[in-house]
């Protein structure tokens, strides 16, 4: 089954490539700050990848996500305990 893309442009981290073959990655539509958690195996992931014509993010922009989320989670930026 071939889906259209999505008609906002769709963001996807990386979190971890596991030992038995699933990503786990972030998936998000329209605001890369928004994301849902996902799982799936390589072969599926490269799939869901291509049809939604995803942009991989760059280390640069995990990092400012991870600052910017320390800072709400935390109250400063780049304060985690």
């Amino acid at each position: 089954l071939v889906r259209p893309p999505l008609a906002q442009p769709c963001f996807v981290r990386v979190r971890e490539r596991r030992g038995d073959g699933f990503i786990e990655f972030d998936f998000a539509i329209g605001d890369p700050d928004l994301t849902v958690e996902l799982i799936l195996p390589e072969p599926a992931f490269e799939e869901f990848c291509a049809t939604h014509r995803v942009r991989h993010l760059s280390a640069e922009e995990c990092a400012r996500m991870d600052a910017d989320q320390a800072k709400w989670q935390y109250g400063q930026a780049g304060l985690t305990e």
